[in-house]
């Protein structure tokens, strides 16, 4: 029977919308990367900070004098699930955005059944104080954990010769799919007075409506010799001193990191759309003229 003209328009309407999306990458229901705000990208961080370096990815491929690619297996962090590669394909710059993704390979949820990336610049581009920031489109789910954060320097996890958490840790996002996909954390790690590990217990911010995925927004923290304080899209919602003794190790180079994990707070299931991917426009670090460099 041939198609009555209605249904028609209705198929090619359809067969145009799955053209449409070929270009992007669709997650969930509901869920389209990039986000259709990547252009509208107001951000400025004030006409006393200058630009110290940045990543715009504006590349055709990751740029190896900013970006080591960690190579982990399984387990090694937190419990945690997934194995970090150093694969294009869990790792890649398409039109103008750096993409992490994690691949579901197994035909269950367990261990070592996950690829993802993690990236960061030690060696290459470390930084003391100034403002840390970059816009990002966040994955989302049960067990999804993407996180934007620095570590000191001197670990020796990256050829340093001091361990976690005397090195220092500063969270400038953590988001916990297993918690709250509207809701992002800040912290810091370090050694207490006792030379326990300490921490800020993790000040929240959550969106009003929505969830980080449906959006980029701009993270960043703004770190002097006094305190480190942390807004979301220019607003402020976490500060804290750190001119305490104890709190020496944020007084020294750190390096950046982009990664997303699966598991260690939480896992995922069949609820928990793959795969999951984190879209970061640009990077950039800001510094004021008394700053070291």
């Amino acid at each position: 029977m041939p198609l009555k003209f209605p249904v028609l328009l209705l198929w090619t309407a359809l067969l145009s919308a799955v053209a449409t999306d070929a270009c992007s990458e669709s997650v969930g229901p509901s869920v389209q990367y990039p986000a259709a705000n990547l252009e509208d990208d107001s951000y400025r961080p004030g006409a006393d900070w200058m630009l110290v370096w940045s990543d715009e990815f504006d590349g055709e491929m990751l740029d190896p004098d900013n970006w080591n690619r960690q190579v982990v297996r399984a387990g090694r962090f937190n419990d945690e699930w997934q194995r970090y590669t150093d694969s294009t394909e869990n790792a890649y710059v398409n039109d103008g955005a750096l993409v992490i993704k994690v691949i579901h390979e197994g035909e269950f949820h367990g261990h070592d059944q996950y690829t993802s990336a993690r990236l960061n610049t030690a060696r290459k581009q470390t930084f003391r104080y100034g403002r840390i920031a970059a816009r990002i489109q966040l994955p989302y789910g049960e067990g999804i954990w993407p996180a934007f954060w620095m570590l000191g320097a001197n670990i020796n996890e990256n050829g340093g010769d001091t361990p976690w958490p005397q090195s220092g840790e500063i969270d400038i996002l953590e988001l916990y799919g297993s918690k709250d996909d509207g809701a992002i954390e800040a912290n810091i790690h370090y050694a207490g007075s006792d030379g326990r590990h300490a921490s800020l217990r993790a000040p929240v911010y959550k969106l009003e409506s929505g969830i980080f995925a449906d959006a980029f927004h701009v993270f960043e923290i703004e770190w002097d010799e006094q305190r480190i304080t942390w807004r979301v899209d220019g607003e402020q919602y976490a500060s804290t001193p750190i001119d305490a003794d104890e709190r020496s190790e944020f007084h020294q180079d750190f390096f950046i990191l982009l990664n997303i994990a699966i598991g260690g707070s939480g896992r995922p299931n069949d609820s928990t759309p793959f795969p999951q991917v984190m879209y970061v426009d640009w990077v950039r670090v800001y510094q004021k003229a008394t700053d070291p460099k």
